[in-house]
């Protein structure tokens, strides 16, 4: 039986619609969370692919005659929004990697709790970061950003058309890289305070060998970051946010 009797095409274009919004929903920060069920991000595609289909619908390619033709225009409706997700999931994990080193500075790095946004073990320090960046996500309606630019990666990547490798593979490494800047950048006030304290360290356990240096300094170590992160935490949160939306909007303008 011909495709087109088993597919109307405005359905078709609906389909092609729901398949790039729910692969983007499905890793966006805030939606495609581990603790979202899977049925509401799932209602929430396809109330969005409702959405647009009246604007989007004409947009979308003719219903291709063969059944791998139609496999191939999937496949890349999918890679256009897991693009999307992944470039929001990357640059979320520059808060995670800044907690690693926080955690690491503090003597907190082998102090490890279960992540919600991993769904595994990791750094204490690392997972508060990631919870605070979601929340800072959706209370500066930053998530309107990324659903925008879902909607607007339609004029980066014509429906049914081949989509650059080359350039989202480059596009993703320089992400890649923006981030651990980033996260360095954030962590830089306990590298150097740290490093300041374990040289210090490192010296009164020259001059006062009798003392045991492990036991005295780590509750004063630790004590001293959880200060520290008191003080610049409203600080790091609006320098990661800053880069995010920045970020964000230079690669897929939202």
């Amino acid at each position: 039986m011909p495709l087109e009797q088993l597919l109307p095409n405005n359905l078709f274009g609906a389909m092609l619609i729901f398949v790039r919004v729910g692969a983007a929903l499905s890793l966006l920060p805030t939606f495609g969370e581990l603790l979202v069920p899977q049925r509401v991000r799932l209602l929430l595609a396809v109330a969005l692919a409702i959405l647009l289909s009246p604007v989007m619908v004409s947009q979308m390619p003719a219903l291709p005659s063969s059944p791998l033709q139609l496999s191939s225009i999937i496949a890349m409706e999918s890679m256009a929004g897991a693009f999307i997700g992944i470039l929001a999931r990357i640059m979320l994990a520059t808060l995670e990697t800044a907690g690693m080193v926080v955690s690491l500075q503090l003597g907190l790095s082998s102090v490890l709790t279960m992540n919600p946004l991993m769904a595994q073990q990791g750094a204490i320090v690392g997972a508060l970061y990631g919870l605070l960046g979601t929340l800072v996500i959706l209370m500066t309606d930053t998530h309107h950003l990324m659903l925008r630019a879902v909607v607007n990666s339609y004029s980066i990547f014509p429906p049914g058309g081949m989509l650059p490798i080359g350039d989202l593979t480059e596009t993703i490494t320089r992400t890649v890289g923006a981030s651990f800047r980033v996260a360095i950048e954030i962590s830089s006030p306990f590298i150097v305070v740290g490093t300041v304290f374990n040289i210090g360290v490192g010296v009164i356990s020259r001059l006062v060998p009798q003392v045991q240096i492990y036991f005295v300094t780590l509750p004063a170590q630790i004590i001293g970051g959880l200060i520290l992160i008191v003080f610049l935490l409203a600080a790091s949160l609006r320098w990661f946010l800053e880069y995010f939306t920045t970020q964000f909007t230079s690669i897929i303008p939202g």
